[in-house]
């Protein structure tokens, strides 16, 4: 069944090593959320309470909010679009993967800059990390892509439903990152509950939406690579929304318990 949906996978070892390698690293990543080992960006930069913990942490280089989201994306970006602009594109589907992964970084980079609203900071050894990921996953993706010339194509070709999947799922991740940026006015930093959009069921729908273009590049690209960093994608996601959701309850008691972490009445 796995066959009929990607690409016969290429003989090479390095794709191989890296689809087990992003799969698993992000999929762990999502247990340590889970776990409350958080990545320390966004409400959880600055969580880790213990005493040895934050002693370690001030020996740490901390950057501002806006410099380390523009650290995380911009690497990814450049791959993108150095492989849009300057490589050959042997079919449809690499133009189309090698433009949507430009197009989702892009709107990362220009919501960083015009969109988000910052509270706290990031470490550098967290955003050094996620930045390596984002530019290997994107660099392999695009080179798994081309290793897919002179293959025959998957039977089931799922290129349109990615293109559909990938537009309404950059575009439902702007909304409710604009719905996000504002709920505080200018100088505020205190974390308020979030109302409107898919916020009135899910305390994460911008991750769900996330997902879903994640989802759409994968369909779009059909290779085993593509594929398990979607899902490990969406696995480190899940933990996050988890997280994120036991924190609001955490703060807030008058959060309602209706509204679940990602999946609008399941989870």
């Amino acid at each position: 069944m796995l066959l009929t949906l990607i690409f016969p996978p290429p003989p090479s070892i390095f794709m191989a090593a890296m689809s087990v390698i992003s799969f698993t690293s992000l999929a762990n990543a999502g247990f340590s959320e889970l776990r409350g080992k958080h990545m320390q960006y966004s409400k959880f930069w600055n969580f880790n309470s213990s005493q040895k913990s934050a002693e370690k942490k001030q020996q740490i280089p901390q950057l501002p909010g806006r410099t380390g989201m523009l650290i995380l994306y911009a690497p990814a970006f450049l791959a993108a679009l150095s492989c849009l602009l300057f490589f050959p594109h042997h079919s449809t589907r690499h133009l189309l993967l090698s433009s949507a992964l430009t197009l989702h970084f892009l709107k990362r980079l220009l919501e960083v800059q015009f969109v988000h609203s910052y509270s706290g900071g990031m470490s550098i050894d967290t955003a050094i990390p996620i930045s390596l990921s984002y530019f290997l996953s994107t660099a392999t993706m695009i080179y798994g892509q081309n290793l897919t010339q002179g293959l025959p194509e998957p039977p089931i070709d799922l290129k349109e439903t990615g293109i559909l999947l990938f537009l309404i799922g950059i575009s439902g991740n702007f909304y409710h990152h604009y719905i996000l940026s504002k709920m505080r006015l200018k100088g505020d930093k205190e974390y308020k509950i979030p109302k409107g959009g898919l916020f009135e069921l899910v305390i994460c729908p911008h991750y769900f939406f996330e997902i879903m273009g994640f989802v759409g590049v994968s369909c779009i690209s059909q290779t085993l690579y593509a594929f398990s960093f979607a899902m490990g994608t969406a696995l480190y996601l899940t933990g996050r929304s988890c997280a994120t959701r036991k924190w609001y309850l955490s703060k807030f008691k008058e959060f309602p318990q209706t509204v679940k972490a990602l999946i609008p009445y399941v989870l």
